[in-house]
């Protein structure tokens, strides 16, 4: 039964424990939640692959099942409405969500790219070279272990970071806009070329002082408020890029490609449901939807 396994890859949680079970220990690596019920035959059926694909992953997978049943308030938090439920973490943070009965090939693509890989041991070595100043070389041995290892999506990451630092944002855009898509779909790539876009829009201000010097009041060049949105965002300043952002939206909600609307739900995702800015643009964001 899935309550009464005995593995070191494997434990129960509760309220109580979820934090140290879940929450620390994502910041170590990958944990796996199964939200499940005794009552529904799928999650009985899929509990084998997931004791299967764990223990073939010899600790570098957590697997922590939570009774559905039994443990309403963690249900409620998480938003779990029905079992079974996947919800792998890393970093503190849900970076997947399965819903219904798992393959084994759907478990396994799910938590794949993000399990440790002997060709992450390649990253530190890079970055070492890149602060010595080799950042050529840098460059080298990243693309050299993406050609031995094409499916870690921490290499490409790792090379549109040092491309950041060096401020050459639409060349990482153009990276990652190369990469295949089941390295794009992963949620780190995602963000980081969401947080990417605006610093490549914000790259485009010739003269900052004076782009922030003008008044806070919208006005005609939407340009001019596209730029202050994506600097102040790439800042995380939230609030002033959603003000700018509301500003577009109400001159023109189609410029650039719905880009306001699009910011706006990229700023929602990013932040907590529970954000004030997010409990103030959600709802004013629906009058804008086609």
């Amino acid at each position: 039964m899935v309550d009464s396994i005995d593995s070191p890859y494997i434990h129960a949680a509760n309220a109580e424990n979820f934090k140290s079970l879940v929450i620390e220990n994502s910041i170590r690596g990958p944990v796996l939640v199964n939200f499940w019920s005794k009552k529904a035959g799928p999650c009985l059926r899929q509990y084998p692959l997931l004791d299967k694909l764990v223990h073939e992953y010899k600790g570098r997978l957590l697997l922590i099942n939570i009774d559905a049943d039994s443990e309403l308030k963690i249900t409620r938090e998480v938003g779990i409405t029905s079992v079974p439920t996947l919800k792998l973490y890393r970093d503190s943070k849900i970076v997947e969500s399965r819903h219904g009965y798992q393959s084994e090939q759907d478990l396994l693509e799910l938590v794949e790219q993000y399990i440790a890989r002997d060709s992450d041991e390649i990253i530190p070595q890079a970055i070492q070279e890149f602060i010595k100043g080799n950042q050529n070389s840098a460059y080298e041995i990243i693309t050299q272990g993406i050609l031995n290892d094409p499916d870690n999506p921490r290499l490409p990451l790792a090379i549109g970071k040092l491309l950041k630092h060096e401020r050459r944002f639409q060349e990482a855009l153009e990276l990652f806009a190369s990469l295949p898509e089941n390295i794009i779909k992963n949620s780190d790539i995602k963000l980081f070329t969401q947080e990417l876009g605006f610093f490549a829009i914000a790259n485009e201000i010739t003269d900052l002082e004076a782009l922030l010097a003008q008044s806070d009041d919208p006005d005609d060049d939407l340009t001019a408020m596209q730029q202050r949105a994506a600097f102040f965002i790439a800042n995380k300043d939230y609030e002033k890029g959603f003000k700018q952002l509301q500003y577009i939206m109400d001159k023109d909600k189609n410029f650039d490609n719905d880009f306001a609307r699009r910011s706006m739900l990229t700023l929602i995702a990013w932040l907590d449901t529970e954000h004030p800015l997010v409990k103030q643009y959600k709802p004013a964001l629906r009058q804008y939807t086609h």
